[in-house]
């Protein structure tokens, strides 16, 4: 491979859940250094206000369910930009290698010659939960926790192996997992499906939309209900499916009474 001799940079940065003051110091470091930033739709505007004033912003769509912005697209415009001698800062809601592309985008621009930097974010699955005050491990009733996508990959190769709901449910039963799901509400009814194969229909879980945010809500429920009350309350996307033991607290603090809460 022949390697170019890029006069730029390029890093991706993590932008967090939402919230902006779970940005990171060193997020913002690298914001404020960009002079173009390619931003996902999930990436909350207030962040923006961290950018340098003459820093070319453009908006690359990123959304499940919703009309995106081609990746080999967005992989050409950082390519480009940091050909052209620019620092080119990629900025992802949550963090950049949990359900964000962020490795694709890695390998793209190592093959083009071209290093990159990664700076973390917090993942959304992460902030759901401490938003409602519960953990994802503990050790009365959580050895470990498993990220899992409920939007695969779509081609013949990723058809041939899908998510194994079912040996993913006794899994977390038998190691006592909590499962924290993306993008999964739109298949919440074949999830719900599977896992009951291994999980009991009493195990709870929570449903959050925009976790962090001012407008966040969510709703505690049990698995046997879940499609349900997800329809019930109207949960739509962004939303982390989060299912285990370690909810119990909730429940236990009355929280589940009604099912539905902001």
């Amino acid at each position: 491979m022949t390697r170019l001799s890029a006069l730029g940079s390029c890093t991706l940065v993590g932008a967090g859940p939402g919230d902006p003051e779970l940005l990171t110091l060193k997020a913002v470091k690298a914001i404020r250094a960009a002079t173009v930033l390619l931003v996902d739709d999930l990436v909350n505007d207030e962040i923006l206000a961290h950018a340098q004033p003459g820093a070319r912003i453009v908006h690359v769509g990123k959304r499940g369910g919703c009309r995106s912005t081609p990746q080999s697209f967005i992989e050409r415009l950082m390519i480009t930009a940091v050909q052209e001698g620019e620092t080119v800062v990629r900025l992802k809601g949550g963090d950049p290698f949990i359900f964000g592309r962020g490795g694709e985008e890695v390998e793209h621009l190592r093959e083009a010659g071209i290093e990159v930097q990664v700076v973390s974010g917090i993942t959304a699955g992460l902030a759901a939960v401490t938003a409602l005050g519960v953990p994802l491990t503990h050790r009365d009733h959580a050895q470990g926790v498993v990220f899992v996508t409920g939007h695969a990959k779509t081609g013949h190769a990723a058809d041939q192996h899908p998510t194994d709901w079912r040996q993913l449910a006794a899994t977390a039963r038998d190691a006592r997992l909590t499962l924290v799901v993306y993008m999964g509400v739109a298949g919440v009814a074949h999830i719900q499906d599977e896992l009951l194969h291994g999980l009991d229909g009493q195990t709870p879980v929570a449903v959050i939309q925009h976790a962090s945010l001012p407008q966040q809500r969510h709703i505690v429920t049990t698995l046997a209900r879940l499609r349900a009350d997800v329809a019930e309350a109207a949960m739509a996307s962004p939303s982390v499916i989060v299912i285990g033991d370690v909810l119990r607290g909730l429940a236990a603090a009355g929280v589940a009474a009604s099912r539905f809460g902001t």
